[in-house]
C-alpha cells in the first residue's frame, strides 16, 4: 500500500482502541476469498508463470538444450551444455554425482527479458 495510506492506520479507531489489525486482516481476507479474488489471482498466477516457464523452455532448446518441461512448481532443470548460469542442480539433489552436470533454473522471479538475457550466457 501507499506510504500515505499506511501511516494513517496507528490513527484508525479500530487499532487505536487496542483491537488487533489481525482481525481487520482476518475480514480482509475472508472477503478476498468469497468474492472470488482468490481464483482471479490464482488464475493470473497460473498463467503468468506459465507462460515464463515456457518461454525458459522454449529459448533453452533455442540454445540446443533438452529440458526438463514441468507441470507445476517454479524451476526447470536442463543438462549443461558446458557453459552454465545459476546454480548447478547438485545442491538440490540426493544423488549428487547424478545432478551436477545439470542446471536448476528458477523462473516465477524473473521479467521475461531478464530470462532471455540469463540465457544469452550459454548460448553455443
Amino acid at each position: 500500500a501507499a506510504e500515505s495510506i499506511v501511516k494513517q492506520f496507528p490513527d484508525v479507531g479500530f487499532v487505536d482502541s487496542g483491537n488487533n489489525p489481525v482481525i481487520w486482516s482476518s475480514c480482509n481476507l475472508i472477503d478476498f476469498l468469497q468474492s472470488g479474488g482468490m481464483d482471479r489471482h490464482l488464475d493470473a498466477v497460473r498463467k503468468e508463470l506459465g507462460e515464463k516457464c515456457a518461454l525458459l523452455c522454449k529459448t533453452l532448446r533455442d540454445h540446443g538444450l533438452e529440458p526438463m518441461q514441468p507441470k507445476g512448481g517454479y524451476f526447470v532443470w536442463v543438462k549443461a551444455n558446458g557453459k552454465m548460469t545459476g546454480r548447478s542442480g547438485e545442491a538440490m539433489a540426493i544423488k549428487k554425482d547424478k545432478f551436477h552436470e545439470y542446471m536448476r533454473l528458477c523462473f516465477a522471479w524473473l521479467s521475461r527479458e531478464k530470462i532471455v538475457e540469463g540465457l544469452e550466457v550459454i548460448k553455443p
